[in-house]
């Protein structure tokens, strides 16, 4: 503002024109980029505190208020709402409540209001009318009573005077909770409040007691069914909007505490699978990504897992185990870790044998079926191909799509019942294919009795073991017809005694992996992960000449945060790398087993990060294998210069040779890094075909999609070289190198077998093809040895699809051909 307002508005003084003065100062408002008038514009505020005649404050405050209620909502009318504000309590003027009321309702609707005093002093102020605040209000004061740079004196006297509602309102469960405790009495308010009061790590003896004073009083399990409930609402979108821009994710912390009282509380009721099943749910929701802050309540996550260590019965340590294949965040991971350790040591057995037998079998009779009958009707649960099918028949055995009325209607409990125990079976399905996945560098084996009854008969995990392949003393089994048989198909009747293990190809020679591909492919066996077709990483003779680190994946650009998330799904320790003046960890994996620690070093690339400084993306470096209890190298956040004890001058433990390294080990190793190139690099992303930001790295870019294959490609290649003969197709295409030839009608084509990219003729030139994401990528009845190969799904239907281009109507390709 410049002298020529000030003039503007002592002209206005001048006059005696309140309702024109209050016009000026409301297009002044709009052009400042704040509300908080005691920073100015200083000569104005100067020019109306000194000049303006009392008589004239109380209309000037009246007309602002006129103007305000005339604005649309925004921006605008809300800097006109903070000037008329300002203007009553720097004429000590009683503010009017159409004045109060709309500052309230704005601030309701921020996270946490910009302007402290301003709402403090209007929640005050309406007290002071004998007007209580909306419980949004009160939410935003418990919020900022987190704040630590807020003089806290004010807002606690506030606080103080307003204890209901009790929780803050705006969230589903939440919400939820605050109307069963109103019609549920006085002895759920002191529940909630209780809950409310779970402030340290772990609840102490004396929380313990009350609560479960609490919890007699209600009766336990009527309590227990009423917390599921709430739970089942937790990371529900909000109730209550707030504006645009305050509304992340984030939990309430005031309701976040008592989530913690919750889950605590939760442990001290019988166990059941509805108990668990919402404390697993609790564990993983809170751990749900927020931009800008992570994890949105890791506390929350620790109390859930708290409680399921406490309740330890069989349906809470499988959700403990299940926990620990899918969580990702290493604080919470490693209470997990702990509580499974706890249950070992308790029970005198290995973590990996409590993991193993606590699984459920939720109701399956069989392996991969279960079948309920509900009056006349019956419903079954199937599990094929690790997929989990609910199908219905009529009491006239009739297939229907959905449970009949009369069952809808007379059985709603149990159909329910069912239908969460089919998305149970669904999410430990998942977590026990990655269990099984990780057994490769496990260095387990069983006796046959045990695994057959943990493994293979097992309801839920034999649909997964009956997929895979088996050694029995030192010989290759696999699952077909009904029984266990070797490669040539006879059957076997190993001794009770016989020692199993789950095969890997590096521990057998070519023809024998051959072998095993062939009795899959007879038998029509879709692996729920590579294991017959899985990768293998021999050491290379550059490797031998470096001897004690591996360049193989060294000079790669990856996006870092999509590398993050990655190596955690791996079991690798990462730290996200700030544009910092700081020191980094390498990328480790723990390998315990074989006493041995694997580094992928990598550090930040480029001038491009986050708002909260994070590198966008990463540049690889060497891979290296150490004892494990060696000391970690460290180094700056841009640098590969990575050294053990950085600073310190202290003595070297020194890499170990890559020909120590065991050959599993090496090739699971080199397979993850060949995994991190492949998935987070630049390189597969179709969106830097140009090189990215300013074109840097389209020559990369280029070299990666269109070079030599990984060890991945060459295993795809392998598979399509035996599918292409069975296929439609078949006839218009071919292998050659490193491309998967299609001859179509108009053109021809190159899929590149890496990274699934297309080339045209007659100039080579780039086709961009995007798959859409509910498309079926393979028609049905496709024969897939594997689950989980997004790019051989992808080359096949691009093939599919440009082996009868003259049929393409999608514009976005057609118009490509030219």
């Amino acid at each position: 503002m410049g002298p020529a307002h000030t003039d503007e508005v002592r002209a206005y003084i001048a006059s005696g024109d309140t309702g024109g003065l209050a016009g000026c100062l409301a297009a002044l408002a709009r052009q400042i980029d704040h509300g908080d008038w005691t920073f100015g514009p200083t000569d104005i505020v100067a020019a109306l505190r000194e000049e303006l005649p009392e008589a004239d404050r109380g209309s000037l405050v009246e007309a602002l208020v006129a103007v305000i209620g005339a604005a649309p909502e925004g921006r605008e009318r809300n800097l006109v709402s903070d000037l008329a504000l300002f203007l009553a309590w720097e004429f000590k003027l009683e503010a009017p409540l159409a004045l109060l009321d709309d500052v309230l309702a704005r601030a309701e609707r921020t996270w946490t209001f910009p302007y402290s005093n301003q709402v403090f002093q209007t929640v005050e102020a309406s007290f002071a009318h004998g007007r209580p605040v909306s419980g949004h209000v009160v939410a935003l004061l418990r919020r900022m009573d987190t704040l630590s740079y807020l003089r806290r004196g004010p807002l606690r006297a506030l606080l103080a005077r307003t204890e209901r509602p009790l929780l803050s309102p705006g969230e589903a469960w939440a919400d939820q909770a605050i109307a069963d405790a109103e019609t549920g009495g006085e002895m759920w308010e002191r529940l909630l409040a209780h809950a409310r009061s779970a402030k340290s790590s772990k609840p102490t003896a004396t929380w313990e007691r009350a609560g479960r004073d609490i919890l007699d009083e209600i009766g336990a399990e009527a309590a227990s069914a009423v917390l599921v409930r709430w739970l089942a609402l937790v990371g529900r979108p909000r109730t209550f909007a707030l504006e645009e821009g305050w509304d992340r994710g984030e939990y309430d912390p005031y309701n976040a505490q008592a989530l913690r009282g919750i889950a605590w509380l939760l442990a001290f009721t019988p166990e059941s699978p509805e108990t668990a099943r919402a404390l697993g749910r609790l564990a993983e929701t809170a751990l749900r990504k927020v931009t800008g802050i992570g994890p949105v309540s890791p506390k929350v996550a620790n109390a859930a897992v708290y409680a399921l260590s406490r309740l330890g019965g069989e349906a809470s340590v499988a959700q403990l185990a299940r926990l620990a294949t899918r969580l990702t965040y290493r604080g919470t991971l490693k209470e997990v870790e702990a509580a499974l350790d706890a249950r070992a040591s308790a029970l005198g057995v290995s973590r990996a044998e409590v993991e193993e037998t606590a699984i459920p079998a939720y109701g399956l009779v069989e392996v991969g079926r279960r079948v309920e009958r509900f009056g006349g009707a019956a419903a079954e649960l199937t599990v094929s191909a690790g997929t989990v099918v609910l199908s219905w028949r009529n009491a006239a055995g009739k297939t229907v799509k959905s449970p009949p009325a009369e069952v809808r209607h007379e059985h709603a409990e149990s159909v329910a019942e069912f239908k969460a125990a089919a998305k149970d079976v669904a999410k430990m399905l998942t977590a026990q294919s990655e269990r099984l996945d990780r057994l490769f560098l496990a260095r387990r084996t069983w006796r046959f009795d045990p695994w057959r009854e943990r493994f293979l008969d097992h309801p839920l995990v034999g649909t997964l073991a009956r997929r895979l392949l088996w050694t029995v003393d030192g010989r290759i089994h696999g699952f077909a017809d009904g029984e266990l048989r070797t490669l040539d198909d006879a059957p076997a009747s190993p001794a009770p005694d016989a020692r199993v293990g789950l095969w890997h190809p590096i521990d057998s020679p070519a023809e024998e992996v051959v072998a095993a591909r062939d009795w899959l492919e007879r038998h029509l066996v879709t692996q729920p992960f590579r294991q017959a077709h899985r990768e293998i990483y021999p050491i290379t003779v550059a490797e031998e000449t470096t001897g004690t680190y591996s360049n193989r994946y060294a000079g790669h650009v990856l996006h870092q945060h999509r590398f993050h998330a990655l190596a955690a799904v791996r079991g690798w320790s990462d730290t996200l790398r700030l544009s910092v003046d700081a020191d980094f960890p390498p990328t480790t994996r723990p390998l315990p087993e074989w006493g041995l620690r694997a580094e992928f070093w990598v550090a930040g690339h480029g001038d491009d990060t986050t708002g909260s400084g994070s590198y966008l993306h990463l540049a690889t470096d060497q891979v290296r294998f150490y004892p494990i209890d060696a000391p970690v190298n460290r180094a700056h956040a841009d640098s590969g210069g990575y050294e053990q004890n950085r600073g310190l001058g202290t003595g070297e433990v020194p890499p170990l040779p890559l020909t120590d390294i065991p050959p599993v080990v090496f090739s699971e190793v080199m397979r993850d890094a060949d995994l991190f190139v492949g998935v987070a690099g630049i390189g597969n992303d179709p969106t830097w075909e140009d090189g990215g930001p300013r074109g840097r790295h389209r020559d990369y870019w280029v070299a990666y999609n269109m070079g030599e294959l990984t060890a991945g490609a060459l295993a795809r290649r392998d598979v399509l070289a035996r599918l292409l003969p069975r296929l439609a197709i078949g006839a218009r295409c071919r292998i050659d190198g490193r491309y998967l030839r299609v001859t179509g009608t108009l053109r021809s084509y190159a899929i590149h077998l890496g990274s699934g990219n297309v080339l045209m003729s007659p100039n080579g030139r780039y086709l961009c093809i995007v798959p859409k994401a509910d498309a079926e990528t393979v028609p049905a009845g496709t024969y897939l040895p594997y689950e989980g190969d997004t790019t051989l799904s992808i080359i096949l239907s691009k093939a599919m699809l440009l082996a009868r281009d003259d049929l393409i109507t999608d514009p976005t390709i057609t118009r490509q051909f030219g």
